[in-house]
């Protein structure tokens, strides 16, 4: 199964195209607003308003033989400990040897950019490098996830 942490995710068409193609179900959670999709293998969960709640149900859920999408580091690192595989939006797989190194470097620059008062504006645009790359990072670690659980 494909976790698909939805809010604010650039690659939702590009996960459906890879579920798609490998017969692999795809949940993709959300707290609403996205427009439901006709592909059979897809599944709209709305959880309720509020922070983290998308995270704390694919966290509930998530296990070995599941992949989880997201940009979200703690919930990456739960996903992490209950053995699955992690594939953040740009195709970057988050191996469960360096997750406490990205957790405390996600913790060190967001105390750097709150310290900043003259920061302006955001990260980089998500361009056609960044799909294509999520494209075969997904394909490669779903492909893998498949061969873990039979």
């Amino acid at each position: 199964m494909i976790y698909l942490d939805a809010d604010a995710c650039p690659v939702k068409a590009e996960a459906e195209r890879v579920a798609t193609r490998l017969g692999i179900r795809l949940l993709i959670v959300s707290n609403g607003g996205l427009r439901p999709s006709a592909n059979p293998l897809v599944e709209m969960v709305y959880v309720p308003q509020g922070p983290d709640e998308a995270d704390k149900w694919i966290a509930e859920r998530a296990g070995p033989g599941d992949v989880v999408v997201t940009g979200d580091i703690p919930l990456a690192a739960k996903c992490v400990a209950a053995r699955a595989a992690l594939l953040k939006h740009a195709g970057g797989v988050l191996p469960p040897a360096n997750i406490g190194n990205v957790l405390a470097t996600r913790d060190l620059m967001a105390d750097l950019r709150s310290a900043d008062p003259f920061r302006t504006g955001g990260g980089k645009s998500f361009g056609k490098a960044d799909r294509a790359r999520f494209l075969d990072a997904l394909d490669r670690v779903a492909r893998a996830a498949q061969r873990e659980v039979k």
